[in-house]
């Protein structure tokens, strides 16, 4: 008998390269007998960047999740670094889901008593703010920097944004006395080992992180919990362009 596993991890954009950069970093960590199923919805928001965008991707999300379980995912990743659509996916999954801001938030308070966070533009930072209260780390987030340039710069082959992302890792290691850095969007994910070496402290990606907590979830036999608000979706029928979600 096989104790292979199929972990699935979703894009939340339309980007194509952007999915490619979040598979290969999910390959990098992942373990011997785990395979990386990296997707992305066919219809949606080529970025996200805001919570319209999040609102719209989230059901492509929601799509990927009933696809990926009828494949047979055994865990999901939602590697978009305001994790949306997260508790809905959770309705959806009976195997654990673990959102890429929530699984890097997490490890970095393992490995820190304080972190910073580096992410794309400036109303990026709001929503980072919401997701620190909403996960109560709020007090272990020294500050938190934004490169001030779209999420698709850092697809556009120029390495404009890589280096800006770099220069904002060196200002919170300098200026916010942290001894971690959070990647602030899923297309940062291929920087964090890189980073890391250079800056001499923790530099964490959320998709390396998000895909070792399924892991782990599913080492102890852990899935998502259905007592409680996180039970299946009360049965219904949907209409309209969300027929494909029945």
């Amino acid at each position: 008998m096989s104790n292979r596993q199929l972990i699935q991890v979703i894009n939340p954009n339309t980007s194509l390269a952007m999915t490619e950069t979040i598979g290969r970093a999910a390959r990098a960590v992942a373990a011997a007998n785990t395979d990386i199923l990296a997707v992305c919805p066919v219809q949606g928001v080529p970025s996200i960047e805001g919570h319209f965008d999040e609102a719209i991707a989230a059901i492509g999300v929601l799509e990927q999740v009933k696809a990926g379980r009828e494949q047979g995912a055994r865990g999901h990743v939602i590697a978009c670094f305001g994790d949306p659509g997260l508790l809905a996916a959770r309705e959806l999954a009976s195997g654990p889901v673990v959102g890429i801001a929530e699984a890097a938030m997490h490890v970095a308070t393992l490995v820190a008593t304080r972190f910073s966070i580096v992410t794309t533009l400036p109303r990026t930072v709001v929503i980072a703010r919401h997701l620190l209260q909403q996960y109560g780390f709020v007090h272990h987030c020294a500050a938190i920097h934004a490169i001030d340039l779209p999420v698709l710069a850092l697809e556009d082959g120029s390495g404009v944004a890589q280096e800006k992302v770099r220069q904002r890792c060196i200002q919170a290691k300098c200026e916010d006395g942290s001894g971690a850095i959070v990647l602030g969007c899923g297309g940062m994910a291929d920087l964090a080992q890189e980073l890391t070496r250079e800056l001499g402290l923790p530099v964490i990606d959320g998709v390396g992180a998000a895909v070792k907590m399924v892991e782990s979830l599913l080492a102890l036999g852990l899935g998502t919990s259905k007592h409680g608000d996180l039970d299946y979706p009360v049965a219904k029928r949907l209409s309209g362009q969300f027929e494909r979600l029945n």
